[in-house]
């Protein structure tokens, strides 16, 4: 405080009773939200006591992040402490969740030693929107259902409703997954593997068969398979004919060994996989009894 009985202040009096420095408090004067009440005959700017605590409620508010244009409005009184402070938080989470992605994607990169250019397409594929990573989904259904209207209705069903949810948060397992299963998507050729293995389950429905029997078949092949496997029966033993005989009564195994290989081999099955990372799910249940069944009709087709 000068001393000369008027309570005024100089910058270098307010630094030293802040704790601030001198040019912070001249910067934030000369943008006009820390206004001098008056000027000293010399010509230096002065302050009261009111200028202190609207000071104090300047650096607080730049400690929390705020521009100087929200400091602004909030000391004029356009807006409230609250209203800034609710915009401000949201605003934050926008930027948490970008340094998460952030954190996903650079310790995927350095986990898989991946080169600027994978590094470029991971980065890309993680910011996708949720829109935009449902679209991709979205097509690779549409193509690969075209046209086959004898599916079983169930099963167009659930493809349909396949989703992407990956994490605003995701982990760099979660976004190692979305980056390959994206890639997967958009190759022409997994979608036509995918279209096969859907025209196989076309092809063996009649006009009158009911709803939800490709379910039924899948069912019934783990209820047969997942016991025998558990009694240790291999699927070249010769037990395992009774299984197949079961599943497929005297249909010819090399036709129904395209088909089963159409519908789960190592591709499909990683689909699948990939889709329950990203989703954050259990891994897809029974794949041991589909293999078993595709490593027996193959033994029996000399394959």
């Amino acid at each position: 405080m000068i001393d000369d009985g008027t309570g005024l202040f100089t910058i270098g009096e307010l630094a030293r009773a802040t704790g601030l420095t001198v040019r912070t408090i001249r910067y934030w004067s000369d943008e006009g939200v820390l206004p001098p009440v008056g000027r000293s005959a010399g010509g230096y700017r002065l302050y009261d006591a009111a200028s202190v605590a609207r000071l104090e409620l300047i650096r607080t508010l730049r400690e929390l992040g705020l521009g100087l244009e929200d400091v602004r409005r909030v000391l004029t009184g356009e807006r409230t402490v609250a209203e800034v402070a609710a915009t401000h938080v949201a605003a934050l989470d926008a930027q948490i969740r970008s340094l998460k992605v952030t954190r996903a994607v650079l310790s995927s990169v350095a986990r898989r030693g991946s080169t600027a250019e994978e590094m470029t397409l991971t980065n890309k594929l993680a910011r996708l929107s949720a829109a935009e990573r449902q679209r991709i989904m979205e097509e690779f259904v549409a193509e690969t259902l075209h046209g086959l209207d004898t599916i079983d209705p169930d099963i167009r069903e659930r493809m349909r409703r396949t989703a992407v949810d990956l994490a605003e948060n995701p982990t760099p397992e979660q976004v190692d997954a979305w980056v390959e299963l994206a890639e997967m998507l958009q190759d022409p050729e997994f979608r036509a593997q995918m279209r096969r293995a859907v025209e196989f389950n076309a092809a063996d429905r009649g006009p009158d068969a009911p709803r939800g029997q490709s379910l039924w078949f899948a069912r019934r092949l783990v209820e047969l398979v997942g016991p025998a496997r558990e009694r240790g029966i291999a699927p070249a033993a010769p037990e395992a004919e009774e299984v197949l005989r079961d599943l497929f009564g005297d249909a010819d195994r090399t036709a129904v060994l395209d088909r089963m290989t159409a519908g789960f081999n190592e591709r499909v099955a990683r689909y699948r996989e990939l889709l329950a990372v990203v989703n954050r799910q259990p891994a897809p249940p029974h794949a041991e009894d589909f293999a078993w069944v595709v490593a027996a009709l193959r033994v029996r087709a000399g394959r």
